[in-house]
């Protein structure tokens, strides 16, 4: 998670990737729109395979502490 940066003069504080003006957020938003992630790394040459993966492992790691299903 050393790839996620949290600073609140970048992007209004949201977490960024490696201190890039790129975020989690941004990540998503393409692979949700079905851009792969070669097509990803060509159009932003400054982001690596593992950022990516790196996202998807903060998205996750959040998900899981926001979600809950309360005992029925």
């Amino acid at each position: 998670m050393d790839r996620i940066t949290l600073e609140p003069s970048k992007r209004g504080g949201k977490p960024c990737i490696r201190g890039l003006r790129i975020t989690v957020h941004d990540i998503l938003e393409y692979l949700a729109s079905g851009m792969t992630e070669a097509e990803i790394l060509a159009d932003f040459p400054d982001l690596e395979p593992d950022d990516i993966r790196a996202a998807l492992a903060f998205a996750a790691a959040r998900e899981r502490r926001l979600v809950s299903i309360p005992p029925g």
